[in-house]
């Protein structure tokens, strides 16, 4: 019954949507010969409203939520601010998010562009590049539980004879190589890397993809004409691909940075942000539903926004100056 339910709200849904867009048509279309700009405006108007109402109305209340207390009922200004850079707790949120920005994109920007260059023109070019773009097909939450498998630990005692088997595959070798398993996510700050690996190993077949196009996007004769001078692999790749492709690597890297900014998914899976792996995401939704602290989760979340507007804003930036 319940299915059934579901199945007519649905069905609804999608009238609804359909009648709203047939009455715009039939207007623009009755409209038509008045001018292109009432055309437009028919166009535009609903898309200017939907934003009104699904991001700044929210957006403004989340910051007048963020002024107020964890009930919502007293008015503090800036405390959740000022707890956020204050707290030994939310400090090491903030360490870790900028652990994460710092270390994930270059790493995976490095790799994925190292990849691209050696298999650039190779045989066999095609199923390389397939290969570690495959990751980017898998869900976060799903690579997560992949990794969590890999990273399993089991208790380990040297002096008995018949251990329990290691499940997980990194301290199975280690076990084989006769060393001891280690808790991966347990230790902190070491096990922030460890997650930090996660989206190492999904981003970097999204940078060696957009990274190996614009090396192919290089004119061959400057490539040509760099040979003809003599230079070495390492000159060519310094003083012509690098160059060449700098836009498309700031692409790249900001875009990787958003991400790591607002990572919840491999921090939520692995460790639910305990043994000091949390970061803003993810404390803003741990404080905002199990904590129940609106204020300080709406003022997490402000920070967030503030954090990635810059990114945002200097990519669109380098983007219009490189279009000139």
């Amino acid at each position: 019954m319940e299915a059934a339910d579901k199945l007519v709200q649905m069905v609804v849904a999608l009238v609804a949507f359909a009648a709203v867009i047939g009455v715009i048509l039939l207007v623009v279309h009755l409209l038509e010969r008045r001018g292109a700009r009432r055309v437009a405006w028919w166009f535009i108007g609903p898309t200017i409203l939907l934003i009104v109402v699904g991001l700044v109305y929210p957006a403004l209340r989340t910051i007048w939520r963020s002024l107020y207390d964890a009930a919502g009922t007293t008015f503090i200004g800036l405390g959740n601010y000022t707890d956020i850079f204050t707290s030994d707790d939310q400090l090491v949120v903030l360490r870790n998010t900028v652990l994460w920005v710092l270390v994930t994109p270059f790493v995976a920007t490095v790799v994925g562009l190292v990849y691209a260059i050696l298999v650039d023109g190779a045989k066999g070019e095609a199923a390389a590049k397939a290969l570690i773009f495959l990751p980017m097909a898998i869900s976060f939450v799903g690579a997560s539980i992949i990794w969590k498998f890999m990273y399993e630990y089991r208790f380990y005692d040297p002096t008995v004879a018949n251990n329990p088997r290691q499940i997980g595959f990194i301290n199975q070798i280690i076990v084989w190589l006769g060393g001891s398993p280690q808790n991966f996510l347990l230790n902190s700050p070491l096990n922030n890397f460890f997650l930090i690996a996660v989206m190492i190993w999904i981003q970097a077949g999204f940078a060696m993809t957009i990274l190996s196009a614009a090396i192919k996007a290089i004119p061959a004769e400057i490539t040509e004409a760099a040979r003809l001078d003599g230079v070495s692999s390492l000159e060519m790749f310094r003083f012509v691909t690098v160059p060449s492709i700098r836009p498309t690597l700031i692409v790249v890297l900001t875009t990787i940075a958003i991400g790591c900014l607002k990572v919840f998914d491999i921090v939520r899976t692995m460790t639910a942000g305990q043994f000091g792996t949390s970061v803003v995401a993810n404390e803003f939704y741990t404080q905002s539903f199990s904590a129940g602290n609106q204020g300080l989760g709406a003022a997490l979340a402000v920070l967030l926004f503030v954090l990635v507007v810059p990114i945002i804003v200097y990519n669109v930036r380098h983007l219009r100056k490189a279009d000139r």
